[in-house]
């Protein structure tokens, strides 16, 4: 019986161990799965993806050739930043730019000069910070000719209530790129709020108007920038800035009575001289209507042959004038006349222009400055449009229209 029941006791042991090198073997299988899969405490980390490379676009395009001078250098980058952009000319000038908030797009600010290679430079890159470097290179168009503007009143002048803003191009504007060139030229007149408009008086002048005289004491600051700005077909404006700061003076605004001969000086508005002068004759009557001093001259050359009167006529002169300030293109001034003072406030003999005693003359010249008004009323001759400063002769309206 003992052995009987020895041997049950050894085959039920033999069991057990089998089952436990079952269950040791089952959970050694368990636990490599539980690591391969990562889902345990004590598995590694995940793998990570890099960040796509920074992508940059340049325009003008690498071996843009005859690139027009108003375009913008224009640089954008996707799936990154722009570090670093620069757009030098052949001669070494380098193009400033600004650059988004967000840095990804770089706009050039400065113009482009005619006939000129550029070369532009980008340093940018992605979201993990690798650099990604693009270059491009261009040319600009060859013009076929470049214009320059002049402004007057003249930088540092001081001028009369009646002066008009000129600006004067070196060629002519085609009708179709006036607007262009309008929308270059600026007056700024500071704190002080002046309503003004431009008009072309022709193919090379515009001018600028206030709609009333200006207030005494306004300082103006002008500028003409043509820089990238096609004025006809393939002419461009040069890369130059026109600028004129000038200050209006005191209000010095003459009446002249043609049939009553005399001139009324106000001053701000007070008479302070009346001076009697003659005007022209019957046949060279002095015109009618609003007028401003375009210049002034201690002495004044005076030739009629300038204005069709040659030697053989009656009415030729040649003569040198003191005092002198010019009205009208066509020749009207203001001069002394010592020649025609018993006529002076009594009857008009001279051949269009304003005359008087030397020193009557030589005192409205020290009190009077360009821009001036010069009011001609009581003549029969009408003032032509465009003879001189003649902003004044048109309601603002039509000005502006």
């Amino acid at each position: 019986m003992s052995r009987v029941a020895g041997r049950g006791r050894t085959r039920r042991l033999g069991v057990l161990a089998a089952a436990l090198a079952a269950v040791i073997a089952l959970a050694g299988c368990q636990s490599d799965d539980s690591t391969a899969s990562g889902s345990g405490d004590t598995g590694s980390s995940a793998e990570t993806t890099a960040a796509p490379a920074a992508e940059v676009t340049i325009t003008p395009g690498d071996g843009t050739k005859k690139v027009k001078v108003a375009k913008k250098v224009k640089v954008s980058v996707a799936a990154g930043t722009i570090s670093e952009v620069n757009v030098a000319s052949a001669t070494g000038t380098k193009l400033k730019g600004t650059l988004s908030e967000d840095k990804t797009e770089w706009t050039s600010k400065t113009a482009l000069k005619a006939a000129m290679g550029y070369t532009v430079a980008v340093k940018a890159a992605n979201a993990d910070g690798v650099a990604t470097e693009a270059t491009s290179s261009f040319s600009t168009l060859t013009p076929d000719g470049q214009v320059t503007a002049y402004v007057v009143p003249g930088d540092g002048w001081t001028v009369g209530v009646g002066m008009p803003v000129v600006v004067e191009m070196s060629d002519a504007v085609a009708k179709d790129k006036r607007n262009g060139v309008v929308d270059a030229l600026k007056v700024d007149t500071g704190d002080a709020e002046v309503e003004g408009a431009w008009q072309w008086m022709s193919s090379t002048q515009v001018w600028w108007r206030p709609k009333d005289y200006w207030e005494p004491g306004t300082k103006v600051e002008v500028t003409a920038d043509l820089t990238g700005v096609e004025v006809d077909d393939n002419v461009w404006g040069k890369k130059q800035k026109s600028q004129s700061d000038f200050t209006i003076g005191d209000e010095m605004i003459s009446t002249v009575d043609v049939a009553g001969h005399k001139m009324t000086v106000k001053k701000n508005g007070k008479v302070i001289r009346t001076i009697p002068v003659t005007t022209g004759k019957a046949s060279m009557a002095t015109r009618n209507g609003i007028k401003v001093i375009m210049s002034r001259e201690t002495s004044h050359k005076m030739n009629s042959e300038t204005i069709g009167i040659d030697k053989d006529d009656p009415d030729y002169y040649n003569l040198t004038v003191k005092y002198a300030m010019r009205l009208t293109y066509s020749g009207e001034f203001i001069h002394a006349a010592p020649w025609s003072a018993s006529s002076q406030g009594s009857a008009n003999v001279s051949h269009g222009c304003t005359g008087m005693t030397t020193a009557e003359a030589k005192w409205l010249f020290n009190n009077s400055k360009v821009g001036d008004v010069v009011v001609y009323k009581n003549s029969n001759r009408k003032l032509e449009w465009g003879n001189g400063y003649t902003v004044w002769n048109e309601s603002y309206s039509d000005w502006k229209a």
